[in-house]
């Protein structure tokens, strides 16, 4: 619990400042957490073979081409480009033609795209929301945060049944719902004070996202349960890996593309 502590800590003496600041400095600081990311991803054992050094470059290149893209005129939604996309598809499906099979196939590279078109997409999410407005990207971030703190309290005191088992043993239907519940009403809250009025569509737009935050909790849950891990990494002592942290947040800034008009 003491190593859980200092290094929830250490995290937010480093991530406050460069939320509050934003600009090119937390450009930087979700392109070095993408890259992190994809790491864990391509660290799997069972999802796809050993990616060969070269592609992983590449790979990684194609990833900050997609999270750190900018408003232009060949963007598909927001910040994310057809150029990126055409880049990601061209040089990870193409390799695999230079490969043998025991190498780099090109299943591999369908799943190596997926990984980053999914990392991608969320982490230049990330760095739109926190352009557009602090405030709205720590409403975003609120949901997360009180969607996980009382899924996990709630259940603990009060969960009788189990979610969904089979992909995450501890979680309950209490304390998702309760913790949802809590999340709503105290991301609208905030969202009253410091983003706008709160209109029903607001309401239902945070129970939404918190809802999709849990999605997104159990999707990596099942990832880890199928490549029998207990964390995606020990980057974090006491927390496990950045996407053992950020899976729920990666959901809600998917679902926040999808609800950004409604906010």
């Amino acid at each position: 619990m003491k190593k859980r502590i200092i290094s929830a800590i250490v995290m937010l003496i480093i991530v406050i400042p460069l939320v509050w600041y934003g600009g090119d400095l937390f450009r930087l600081g979700v392109g070095v957490v993408s890259l992190l990311a994809l790491k864990e991803l391509l660290d799997l054992k069972k999802s796809h073979q050993e990616i060969p050094i070269f592609v992983k470059l590449v790979s990684m290149v194609a990833l900050l081409l997609i999270v750190l893209s900018e408003f232009d005129g060949y963007s598909i939604m927001f910040g994310v480009t057809y150029r990126g996309i055409a880049i990601l598809l061209l040089s990870l499906l193409g390799l695999s033609v230079f490969y043998p099979e025991n190498k780099y196939r090109a299943t591999d590279a369908l799943v190596l795209i997926g990984c980053v078109l999914l990392l991608g997409v969320s982490f230049n999410a990330m760095i739109l929301a926190r352009m557009t407005d602090l405030y709205l990207f720590i409403y975003l971030i609120l949901i997360f945060i009180f969607t996980d703190t009382f899924a996990m309290l709630m259940g603990m005191a009060f969960g009788r049944h189990k979610l969904i088992p089979a992909v995450s043993p501890k979680k309950t239907v209490e304390g998702s719902v309760l913790g949802s519940i809590i999340a709503t009403v105290v991301a609208c809250f905030f969202y009253h004070f410091f983003v706008s009025d709160i209109t029903i569509w607001v309401v239902l737009v945070t129970l939404f996202l918190s809802i999709l935050g849990q999605i997104g909790d159990l999707i990596f849950s099942k990832i880890k349960r199928e490549n029998e891990i207990k964390d995606f990494s020990n980057l974090i002592p006491g927390h496990g890996g950045i996407l053992d942290r950020l899976d729920s947040t990666i959901a809600i800034m998917l679902g926040f593309l999808l609800v950004y008009s409604l906010l």
